[in-house]
């Protein structure tokens, strides 16, 4: 006698198609692909995404009101003929086809030429000093302290003790010389004479991102290039700069925005003279403003500088992104 014997299910005999049983064809009872059915995200989540956004709201609100907002007033201020006090009249490109043809615009672009290009020296200067300071020798804060002293002094203080030190008269060059030289007269010597003076609080800051940068390295990478035989030379080009990168970036990037935002040491130092000789776009930009009452035609100005210092800002942090890949 046999017996047929037959499965049931806990609530019941199991039936084809029924709940959680995949039908012919791959797909769940009510019309899902087995496997394609997705979750949202969970309470914890969506709450943790609401706090970032709550925590970043500040931040953006305060760079749409201070950033975007001030860059987008001004180029549309470029396009008009404004004294600040009557009410604006619009003239279309006339600032700008005003600038391209003034000398003085010219003589400030190439003045900020000069002060890229002899500003960049002040990174590697900083990787040298922070090289030299990183060290655990006796005295060595004292001496960190001396060399960060640039940097913590303003720019119209760092001004004022250069223009002593030029000075042809009882300057300190003048003793080292044994005669006076006006560099700070001389429409040949001004511009380079202030580029000297700015570099001095530019490489203590290149100094302080390199001795911050010092402190994060991987020491299994150097220890095993020390195995390896890596002194010297070796070590800093292939184990010592390729961890630096990151603070090369924003050391040199800090230094471009500062060679083209120069204003203070040339207005305590020469007030863009003599003859002019001196000047750059930012003084230029404050000398339309200020003394002339020109807000349209400065604004031309600043919309010309901030569109110089975007093209290198993007043009390194391209070279960074694609080093990095």
């Amino acid at each position: 006698m046999s017996h047929s014997v037959t499965r049931h299910t806990v609530g019941g005999p199991a039936e084809p198609g029924g709940p959680g049983v995949p039908a012919p064809g791959g797909a769940l009872r009510g019309g899902s692909p087995a496997g394609t059915r997705r979750r949202g995200p969970s309470p914890t989540a969506r709450r943790q995404r609401r706090a970032a956004f709550l925590f970043l709201a500040p931040a953006c609100v305060m760079v749409a009101v201070y950033v975007v907002c001030p860059i987008l007033s001004t180029i549309r201020l470029s396009f008009f003929n404004w004294d600040g006090m009557t009410e604006p009249s619009f003239v279309g490109l006339a600032n700008y086809i005003e600038l391209f043809h003034t000398q003085t615009f010219y003589t400030a672009l190439k003045n900020n030429l000069i002060w890229l290009l002899l500003f960049l020296l002040a990174p590697p200067m900083g990787l040298a000093v922070a090289l030299y300071l990183n060290q655990a020798v006796a005295g060595i804060r004292i001496v960190k302290s001396l060399f960060f002293a640039p940097f913590v002094l303003s720019g119209v203080v760092v001004g004022l003790i250069f223009s002593w030190f030029y000075d042809p008269t009882f300057g300190l060059l003048a003793m080292i010389l044994g005669h006076g030289v006006p560099v700070l007269g001389d429409a040949r010597y001004a511009t380079l004479g202030i580029v000297f003076a700015a570099l001095w609080p530019q490489t203590a800051y290149c100094m302080i991102l390199y001795l911050t940068g010092l402190t994060s390295l991987n020491a299994e990478q150097i220890e095993a290039a020390r195995m390896e035989g890596a002194r010297g030379w070796s070590m800093l080009w292939h184990v010592i700069l390729p961890q630096l990168r990151p603070t090369t970036f924003m050391a040199i990037v800090v230094t471009i925005i500062g060679a083209l935002r120069s204003f203070d040491l040339i207005s305590v130092m020469t007030g863009g003279g003599p003859f002019e000789s001196s000047t750059v776009l930012a003084y230029y930009m404050y000398d339309q403003a200020i003394k002339y009452y020109r807000i349209g035609y400065s604004a031309a100005v600043a919309v010309v500088l901030f569109a110089i210092m975007l093209v290198y800002i993007v043009y390194h942090l391209r070279r960074m992104l694609r080093a990095e890949q």
